[in-house]
């Protein structure tokens, strides 16, 4: 299997769930992970969130999670030696779609053609890139759905553990949707997984 490169956006307090278990699981397929957020130079550390849903709270709740580790420079990276993009959600995507340079990233993705995936908020980056998903069928925490009307784009509500794929963008509702929403990028990333039986020296192929 010949690994590809991916571009992750995220910036402070950015969903933890959806930046470690996205990496690990690429990286655990044999693909490449870069982090990167704005204001920040490689080997700076970031600061996560974990969001959770609790009976008789009409928003969710916000604790704060395990710092990250960026490994690029943000105002030195280029997007011609990536294969994809993936925006991690929570509150993150919030305020890294003011900087016009993740918008640019976005936009040079979208116009090379190459696998774009966000997750819960961080649609919200796509929203502000609304040529990026003109006629395109997407999904997002729900409090998102009142700015993808504002686009052309169509809202998909999908439950909490589906994922929605439409060409080479890839959505999800939450880190809930995280084995299906992994699961569809594989497939825009041209990744199959192989089962083999196990033979008799016990070993067994998980990854082609």
């Amino acid at each position: 299997m010949n690994g590809k490169r991916i571009l992750m956006l995220i910036g402070e307090y950015s969903e933890e769930y959806e930046i470690f278990v996205v990496q690990q699981a690429l990286e655990a397929l044999g693909h490449t992970v870069d982090i990167i957020c704005p204001e920040t130079k490689k080997g700076d550390r970031v600061t996560t969130s974990v969001h959770d849903f609790a009976p008789g709270i009409m928003t969710w709740t916000e604790h704060k999670g395990h710092a990250i580790e960026v490994t690029q420079d943000f105002d030195a990276t280029t997007t011609e030696s990536y294969d994809s993009v993936y925006i991690a959600g929570g509150r993150g995507p919030e305020y890294i779609r003011t900087y016009e340079r993740v918008r640019e990233i976005v936009r040079e993705f979208h116009r090379d053609d190459k696998p774009i995936a966000a997750i819960c908020h961080g649609v919200q980056v796509l929203v502000a890139v609304p040529e990026v998903i003109a006629g395109k069928r997407i999904s997002g925490l729900f409090t998102t759905q009142p700015e993808i009307a504002l686009t052309d784009a169509t809202y998909v509500p999908i439950g909490g553990k589906e994922a929605l794929r439409d060409g080479n963008l890839v959505t999800a509702e939450g880190w809930t949707a995280l084995a299906a929403f992994i699961r569809e990028y594989l497939v825009v990333l041209g990744t199959e997984i192989v089962h083999h039986p196990i033979g008799a020296s016990g070993d067994m192929a998980a990854a082609e």
